[in-house]
């Protein structure tokens, strides 16, 4: 099953009460209000894109080492997704997609890391919780998510919704702002140029991890992506 549709089954059950956590109808519409506010304000098209030059930038991975991007640039092109973190359902079936996707993406010699504003510890049980075999890197303040033009705030009223559902982001980021990226992927070339970006302002929307292959695959072959 392709990543989109195991999505759109998860928000079909969520918003149907096949969850086990039920939302009411007040808090379903905040959500969604939320989310086409996002939309609306096309931040997402100030978002760094292909072409762009990435940042570098230099963060800790859920064991507490550093890990640099140009050090991973200097092995290879970087496949970067930016991760709202453990409580998220449809960011965990991002990462297992991508996860699926990793051996595919290591034989075209690339890294794959994920960016999230959560706290190393919570890193480390988005990695076991998701099997996954490569590292979650702590953006403290969504400091990088910034950089990139992704980090926002949430709506007062969105934040409440949340604190209802016991997703406490001030916990479980160490952080008193409210504040997460936006769901992106990057490719990201060994001269530090974006050859690929996707951005989406609805979370329940991603590209399939797969679709990065015929990029890396032009970035091998020293073709443009």
């Amino acid at each position: 099953m392709k990543l989109q549709d195991k999505l759109d089954a998860l928000r079909s059950d969520f918003e149907n009460g096949r969850f086990p956590l039920v939302p009411t109808q007040a808090q379903l519409e905040i959500m969604q209000r939320a989310t086409q506010s996002l939309i609306d304000s096309r931040q997402a098209d100030n978002a760094l894109e292909a072409g762009d030059t990435a940042p570098e930038v230099t963060l800790q991975d859920a064991d507490g080492n550093t890990v640099s991007s140009r050090s991973l640039l200097s092995q290879g092109p970087l496949v970067v997704t930016f991760y709202r973190g453990v409580w998220c359902p449809y960011c965990n079936f991002d990462l297992q997609a991508l996860e699926d996707a990793r051996s595919e993406i290591e034989a075209r010699g690339a890294k794959l890391v994920a960016v999230s504003p959560q706290t190393p510890a919570n890193s480390r049980k988005s990695q076991r919780d998701n099997k996954l075999g490569f590292a979650i890197l702590s953006d403290t303040g969504a400091a990088v998510a910034d950089k990139f033009g992704l980090r926002f705030s949430l709506p007062d009223n969105l934040i409440e919704v949340y604190k209802q559902f016991g997703n406490g982001l001030t916990k479980i980021n160490d952080d008193p702002s409210w504040v997460l990226p936006m769901p992106a992927r990057y490719v990201i070339g060994t001269d530090g140029v974006i050859a690929y970006a996707e951005v989406n302002p609805d979370y329940t929307r991603r590209p399939d991890p797969f679709d990065l292959l015929p990029v890396l695959d032009r970035l091998r072959a020293g073709a443009p992506a």
